[in-house]
């Protein structure tokens, strides 16, 4: 199991990682291989996910790919499956119950981190992408971005990646996508349209459209937004009444005095923030 303690961001190969007021940058870098993910780039990114439950710094967390191509593109099929899969089962094995997921532990919620994701989606997004597009909690795409499943073109069931996107799109749109493999793409008009993506802006505006929602989320206090992930989230995953059960104990955990005080503080000044309208 990856630890906080093997988070060295001078040390990374795949990936870039910055901090800047309260927002880490997290940018896939392998635009080589259209920031399809390796071995390497797995481990890395999970320490990166460990390390920001205890980095009290940062509120807010941007993931995007490098260059304009790809935000990625799912497995490197030029890696040994070896290297990316800890059982063998699809290649050639009867090891049939032994199977280990080598997108497992790509997104921050496999990671049990409950900070806000915003994913800035730079171009194509497919397959194995959709393992942390599926975690994130706000998707932006650039109006070149295009989301996609290639795994039936190639004689593979699409399983994990569906199932996990059934929480970011309705039924019959992943349903199309799953089967159609590489013969149809989603656009970034049609992501907005279906719910996946909630903006969409020009690729030279993405950088800066992230970065005004993730330093917004990031001026706001910790406690009230994580609480508030964790509330939608957990009804996302249980029934309405599993979830009500579940809100005192959510709200009380979130609830932090000093910040309610701040909060009443500026209500009571009379200044008010002049929202963005999208």
């Amino acid at each position: 199991m990856t630890s906080a303690n093997d988070f060295d961001p001078s040390a990374l190969e795949t990936i870039i990682y910055e901090e800047v007021d309260r927002v880490a940058w997290i940018t896939l870098n392998r635009p080589a291989a259209f920031n399809a993910f390796s071995m390497a780039m797995r481990r890395e990114l999970q320490a990166a996910w460990r390390s920001l439950r205890t980095n009290d710094d940062i509120r807010a967390i941007v993931l995007t790919g490098s260059g304009d191509k790809a935000f990625c593109v799912g497995i490197d099929r030029d890696e040994p499956m070896s290297a990316l899969d800890g059982s063998t089962q699809l290649y050639g094995t009867s090891n049939n119950f032994m199977y280990d997921d080598p997108g497992d532990e790509l997104g921050p919620k496999a990671n049990d981190l409950w900070k806000p994701v915003i994913c800035a989606v730079n171009g194509m997004a497919c397959g194995g992408a959709f393992y942390m597009l599926a975690e994130a909690d706000v998707i932006i795409a650039a109006d070149h971005a295009t989301f996609f499943d290639p795994h039936v073109t190639y004689g593979m069931a699409a399983v994990y990646e569906p199932i996990k996107m059934l929480q970011k799109m309705p039924f019959g749109e992943v349903m199309r996508m799953s089967i159609t493999g590489n013969h149809e793409r989603l656009s970034a008009e049609t992501a907005l349209r279906i719910g996946l993506a909630s903006e969409v802006v020009s690729g030279n505006d993405l950088s800066a459209a992230a970065e005004r929602l993730a330093t917004a989320i990031a001026s706001q206090p910790a406690a009230a937004v994580q609480g508030t992930l964790r509330a939608i989230w957990a009804a996302y995953d249980l029934s309405r009444e599993q979830a009500l059960s579940l809100a005192p104990a959510i709200l009380t955990t979130a609830t932090d005095p000093n910040a309610m005080a701040e909060g009443q503080e500026a209500f009571s000044s009379g200044q008010r923030i002049k929202p963005h309208i999208r």
